[in-house]
């Protein structure tokens, strides 16, 4: 996922996507953990993805303390 498709997100639109990716990020680390996937790197990607959108939701709540 882009940085430029992160930030058309609204805030709920960002914070549910952020469970979803947490929920399947969750699910392939333990399917990892039984038998090991065909591209490891997928998990890193995974959380990846997730820091990307935590970051994004971060800084919309700094900018809106600051106004």
């Amino acid at each position: 996922m882009k940085n430029s498709e992160i930030r058309e997100l609204t805030t709920k639109e960002l914070i549910e996507k952020i469970e979803d990716e947490k929920a399947l990020f969750a699910r392939m680390k333990l399917n990892h953990a039984i038998s090991p996937l065909d591209n490891p790197n997928k998990l890193t990607e995974g959380r990846r993805i997730v820091a990307k959108l935590k970051t994004e939701l971060r800084k919309r709540e700094l900018t809106e303390n600051q106004e």
